[in-house]
């Protein structure tokens, strides 16, 4: 009415996940511990944001502190998916991923350590991606593994996506694994067209035990229609793909260890009362503030960085994380995107596997080698099964982002999986 310039984010309201720090509220990362906590600063993903117009209208659930497939693990309860209120709606960004799927927002932020914003995506039926390592400041985001936490957009359409990236990426000085590169028009790579794209579609995420068929079946479909559309398909290898959880679930614990040895009753938080002495008060605060899930990965995690067990177990998973990124790089020099599920199955009944944490941790098989490599991937709906969503998920290079989107985008053209709404709620 001004005349002044909008940016497509004004007036827009999202939600953030509840380990995103904002100056004035509190930030809980769904753990007793930071019980009272409020940030003194915003996260610089917060700052973007609001210089964007967005509005900030709530903080979502997650498991505590990013530790989990199912949302099921937060002081605060589990959050419950639209679709089947049954059901898990993933997790960690569980919270978020829920919001948007529910048309509370438009658009939230998630975190993704090992696939904690593409899985609950493609359990929610929405789009989720997860940018290359570096994209975007991690300044203001309470820790989990400091080597692979990323921060990334939920939404309906990969459209909106590449909106809601372009304003939170770019390098941030405060951030010393922050990318000093130029954040590209995402929207402008939206053509449509997918005309001589070359798909990889890796042999082992098609041979993993305990895949849902149907699930398969729903992404080979995305696949063909891509390929009709003038993509051009082609079988890759990911010959290492079969040691990425395992990895995984010994860098990340590791690092987890580190980060979360601040929380000791001391300097902010949950403080045990009357404490005997100093050891008292930190196995007390921590024996008290920490849930179940994560004081799992901090044994785990301390376990492997103790002398003796160094070499045979961390020293080895950081070498297989090694080989992971050369077979994505090796991979990458013959297509452009590679093509696979983003879960191995539709979203879980809350408390299937409650008492299962293997199980529960090979919900992210197909999610934690792009972490562990450090490159984009998105996931987007692609079929149901059983009435509930099925993801297809889109990897690409190193700052490949433009071009995961215009696959992702162009797919979205050609379907409307996106458009349908949770039956209590369309």
């Amino acid at each position: 009415m001004r005349g002044e310039a909008l940016s497509p984010l004004d007036g827009i309201p999202i939600a953030i996940k509840d380990n995103l720090v904002q100056v004035g509220e509190a930030t809980t990362c769904a753990s007793r511990i930071l019980e009272g906590f409020v940030s003194p600063y915003d996260a610089t993903v917060v700052e973007r944001l609001q210089a964007a117009g967005a509005v900030i209208v709530g903080r979502t659930n997650l498991d505590e502190f990013a530790m989990g497939s199912s949302t099921e693990n937060s002081a605060f309860g589990a959050s419950r998916n639209p679709w089947d209120v049954a059901r898990t709606p993933g997790g960690s960004s569980g919270g978020s991923a829920a919001a948007v799927a529910a048309g509370i927002v438009p658009l939230a932020f998630g975190s993704d350590t090992g696939g904690s914003i593409r899985q609950p995506a493609a359990c929610t039926g929405i789009v989720g991606m997860k940018p290359t390592y570096g994209r975007v400041s991690r300044w203001g985001l309470v820790a989990f593994a400091s080597s692979l936490d990323q921060i990334g957009p939920f939404t309906r359409t990969a459209a909106d996506c590449a909106v809601a990236l372009r304003a939170i990426a770019g390098h941030d000085p405060r951030d010393s694994t922050s990318i000093p590169e130029a954040v590209p028009d995402y929207a402008a790579a939206l053509t449509g067209d997918v005309s001589g794209v070359v798909l990889g579609m890796p042999r082992e995420y098609f041979e993993t035990k305990g895949a849902d068929p149907a699930v398969l079946d729903c992404v080979h479909s995305a696949v063909s229609n891509l390929e009709k559309a003038g993509a051009k398909v082609r079988e890759v290898s990911l010959p290492h793909t079969k040691y990425g959880i395992a990895a995984y679930y010994l860098i990340a614990p590791a690092e987890a260890s580190s980060n979360l040895a601040r929380y000791d009753g001391v300097r902010y938080g949950h403080r045990a009362a009357s404490p005997r002495d100093l050891a008292d008060l930190y196995h007390r605060t921590r024996s008290e503030g920490f849930g179940p899930e994560v004081k799992r990965r901090i044994l785990l995690g301390t376990y492997v960085l103790s002398a003796g067990y160094y070499d045979a177990h961390y020293r080895k998973a950081q070498q297989v994380r090694t080989l992971l990124r050369r077979d994505f790089e090796e991979a990458f020099r013959g297509c452009d995107a590679i093509v696979t599920p983003t879960a191995p199955e539709v979203a879980f009944r809350i408390g299937e596997k409650a008492d299962d944490p293997l199980s529960m941790y090979l919900s992210d098989v197909y999610t934690v080698t792009a972490n562990l490599a450090g490159i984009p991937g998105i996931s987007v709906p692609c079929g149901f099964v059983r009435g509930l969503p099925v993801g297809l998920q889109i990897l690409g290079p190193l700052l490949g982002e433009a071009t995961v989107l215009r696959v992702a985008d162009a797919w979205q053209r050609r379907s409307d999986f996106h458009l349908q709404r949770p039956p209590e709620i369309a």
